[in-house]
């Protein structure tokens, strides 16, 4: 068996997949008669034609059990995806690079601290949401209109990878 191991997800080791969505470190000003901090900009949602809109959506994601195998990954070549936890559990990010093809031995994983959402750049090949702690809701920021914005990509059993969870 091949096992994938999940390391702490951080800005810095997520930067060439996308942008962490966390209020841990970040800069803020005043908003609202100071009555609150606005942390503008965590992430720019991109739409890469006129032939579509960012849409706000709400996902309910069940537990995941495990072992579990990464199966399949998936890219949106027409816009990025934002997934924001709405509950303070930790969730696996599976990603890999950009390109036409993909291949099981570039992925990698991260784990969440249970604040901190993500935003997948434009292309990036990406696993299926991945809540092993529990239930999770989010909200999910993306891209709909005309046009083929989901391609997927399905290993095959000898290449699936098993989540090697210990952090």
């Amino acid at each position: 068996m091949k096992y994938l191991p999940v390391i702490p997800l951080t800005a810095e080791n997520f930067r060439q997949y996308g942008d962490v969505i966390e209020l841990q470190d970040q800069p803020s000003f005043q908003i609202n008669y100071g009555m609150a901090d606005r942390h503008h900009a965590q992430a720019k949602v991109d739409v890469r034609d006129d032939k579509g809109y960012p849409v706000i959506s709400l996902v309910h994601s069940k537990k995941y059990e495990l072992p579990q195998k990464i199966k399949i990954v998936e890219r949106h070549p027409l816009g990025s995806q934002a997934f924001i936890p709405r509950d303070k559990t930790a969730f696996v990010v599976v990603v890999a690079g950009a390109g036409d093809t993909v291949q099981a031995s570039q992925l990698k994983a991260f784990k969440t601290n249970g604040e901190q959402g993500i935003n997948y750049h434009t292309g990036i090949w990406h696993g299926l949401l991945l809540t092993p702690f529990d239930a999770m809701s989010f909200i999910c920021v993306d891209r709909d209109g005309s046009g083929e914005n989901c391609e997927q990509h399905h290993f095959s059993e000898q290449d699936q990878y098993t989540l090697d969870i210990k952090v």
